[in-house]
């Protein structure tokens, strides 16, 4: 750890040298130590360069050619595409030399700030130069030597992922906007008509009276509670939508809205500058306070919130938006005072060129400080809550958290998931480096909108994001308020087929895909994983990010393109066989690129030889998948070894078992 401290006198720069390469090297320019700017830049050991987020990377390896990219918790769609700051803070990147070792570089602050990449010269290493407008320069940097081993580091560093409950793993379905208990019965009971493995579904905001937490509508949704022990009885789950903002209007009929009145009475909301009145925007429900999660009264009050709702009805998860926190109003009702905090003498490259542009005003108070210094941990601070109030509704059982905004170790609470993208095929593809990405973050449960959320799919589109959803590690297909239905239901039978096979695949493979799960909680490892990660001297795998594996055995090669019947797929040097016949890829010694046939209801699946992989019978949930024998998948090595190994955790797949460190106390190997 390096950490610089403010003072008058000049700062000499920083050299880290771990022969026989520099790891961070601060000569290429002076250090900026300052009131609300620090500036720093860093030579690279290499243009391998990885992480950063959350934005839209098209491509897994950074373009080094004068890219910056700005961090600040923002709602902000990746549909576009474009360098906006997004919903999480994760200032890490991993660089991968020459020689294939890799290092990884942390700064540890949740201020605003942008990273500038910069391609050096023929005599010149690439630089990195970070401008942050507050906090200090708490820099952790990790010697690897591997890519595994530095997210390993980094992950002991920031917390271990949270150990999802098997049921996590299983296909989930929403939708924003089912408008009433009637359609929610029918998608439930269409999909399950279809035979496609399916385990949890989801409520939007439509679910709640006038979009006010805590509540459930009695006229659209007057049978929720019903239609909940259906899900139950058929061994599926219910997760729940909750936002931070929190209405400051009386209910539909008048009476007082409690969580609103006891929050005010015990004091938990942010307040404005003054410190004593809650500042007020609006969200969803109009005129809108925000808890302040960072408060340890708030954290009691949400619990006690989310006990009296599940009394009502009874989810078995929740799933948290806008909470970066999202504003409809720039700071305020009444605005936000002019001074440094809203308008510092530097702005990084935010979206919108304003701090508290659809957020909060930076001098609002909070316990951890002013806004302008936690505005990024303010997901974070919710998920630490939400996951507490989880645990005292359910002691015995996970659950699963699921939140849009994060920073670095919210890993260790939540699932996420890639935000609001859109029906489009480049956003498919944009999906691949983005769920990489948060593996490197140390939040493993990660996946995108399968189809899409915004706008229309197509029959085909939607086909091809089933089949490679079916591969996310968190397998959900969502979408927006005014799209076309796009369960799998609701299309043509070759859909459905194309939907149930690749999903019978992925519930086959589940006991696979949860020991990666347990790996990921006790050491550190990625479950997504790039295939760099396990070939890093391949120099053809440091651009590979249309294919990626499952772990060290399962290499996946999606078809990302309209009507595309073949995908042209990398296989590093190795023995692998077809998952599904079993055939050995044949070619030459070394590295190769090889067209697959892809027609429309199939997506190419691998496994590497050397492998074997636990599986187990599917059935339409994990409850029944769950009671199904088990078999292994046994892919030997090359014909001179011959070997294969591999390993399986098992337990009942909801229950804690944790000891205060977070580990389970137990675990089984067979």
């Amino acid at each position: 750890m390096v950490t610089a401290q403010p003072r008058s006198a000049a700062i000499p720069y920083l050299l880290i040298r771990f022969f026989p390469s520099i790891r961070f090297d601060t000569s290429v320019g002076k250090l900026t130590f300052s009131d609300q700017f620090l500036s720093v830049s860093t030579r690279l050991a290499s243009p391998n360069l990885y992480g950063l987020g959350e934005h839209v990377h098209r491509r897994y390896r950074h373009d080094l050619n004068w890219k910056t990219w700005p961090f600040f918790t923002r709602d902000s769609s990746p549909a576009a595409g474009n360098s906006d700051n997004l919903y999480g803070q994760h200032p890490f990147y991993m660089c991968v030399e020459e020689d294939g070792n890799a290092n990884g570089v942390f700064l540890l602050n949740s201020n605003a700030m942008d990273v500038t990449l910069q391609p050096g010269g023929p005599d010149s290493a690439p630089i990195v130069t970070y401008r942050v407008i507050g906090g200090v320069l708490d820099f952790y940097m990790f010697l690897g030597p591997s890519p595994e081993n530095v997210v390993q580091q980094y992950t002991e560093v920031i917390g271990r992922p949270v150990m999802p409950a098997y049921w996590g793993l299983g296909f989930q379905l929403s939708k924003w906007f089912y408008n009433n208990s009637r359609v929610l019965r029918d998608v439930i009971q269409r999909t399950r008509a279809t035979g496609i493995p399916y385990d949890v579904q989801y409520s939007d905001i439509d679910y709640m009276e006038d979009r006010k937490d805590f509540t459930y509508d009695g006229n659209s949704y007057g049978d929720l509670p019903d239609i909940i022990q259906d899900l139950h009885d058929n061994g599926q789950k219910y997760i729940i939508i909750l936002d931070p903002a929190v209405s400051n209007k009386n209910r539909r009929d008048g009476s007082p809205y409690l969580p609103y009145e006891t929050g005010r009475t015990a004091g938990v909301f942010v307040n404005a500058s003054d410190g004593k009145t809650p500042i007020v925007g609006q969200v969803w429900p109009t005129d809108s306070v925000f808890p302040d999660f960072t408060n340890p009264y708030c954290a009691q009050w949400w619990a006690d919130n989310c006990q009296d709702l599940h009394r009502s009805i009874s989810f078995d998860g929740l799933w948290l938006d806008m909470n970066e926190p999202s504003n409809f109003l720039n700071g305020s009702l009444s605005g936000c005072d002019g001074n440094k905090w809203n308008n510092p003498p530097y702005l990084p490259a935010i979206k919108g060129g304003l701090l508290y542009e659809g957020t909060l005003c930076m001098d609002a108070k909070q316990i951890w400080g002013s806004h302008y210094d936690v505005h990024s941990l303010y997901g974070h601070s919710m998920a630490i809550a939400t996951r507490s109030a989880l645990r005292s509704i359910l002691p015995s059982k996970r659950g699963v958290v699921v939140t849009r905004s994060s920073f670095s170790g919210t890993g260790q609470f939540a699932s996420h998931w890639l935000g609001d993208n859109k029906a489009a095929w480049e956003d498919m593809a944009w999906s691949i480096p983005g769920i990489l990405e948060f593996g490197l973050f140390g939040i493993p449960h990660i996946g995108a909108d399968i189809c899409g959320f915004a706008g229309n799919t197509t029959e085909e589109l939607c086909q091809r994001w089933m089949q490679l959803g079916a591969f996310y590690p968190f397998s959900r297909n969502h979408n927006t308020m005014n799209g076309n239905p796009q369960d799998p239901g609701s299309f043509g039978k070759a859909m459905i087929d194309s939907s149930r096979d690749v999903m019978m695949t992925r519930y086959t493979l589940l006991p696979y895909l949860y020991t990666l799960f347990y790996h990921a909680h006790v050491a550190g490892t990625t479950v997504a994983r790039p295939l760099l990660h396990e070939f890093p001297s391949d120099r053809k795998t440091w651009d590979v990010d249309r294919q990626f594996l499952w772990g060290r055995g399962l290499l996946i090669s999606p078809v990302l393109t309209q009507g595309d019947t073949t995908v042209n797929a990398y296989f590093p040097n190795d023995t692998w066989y077809d998952y599904f016949t079993g055939a050995e890829v044949e070619g030459p010694y070394g590295g190769q690129t090889v067209t697959l046939d892809a027609p429309l209801n199939k997506i190419n699946v691998h496994v590497r030889g050397g492998t074997i992989l636990p599986t187990q019978q599917p059935a339409n949930t994990t409850v029944y998948s769950r009671l199904n024998p088990m078999g292994l998948v046994v892919a030997l090595s090359d014909s001179d070894s011959a070997k294969a190994s591999g390993d399986l955790f098992w337990d009942d797949g909801e229950a804690y078992g944790y000891d205060e460190t977070s580990k389970l106390e137990k675990p089984t190997f067979a």
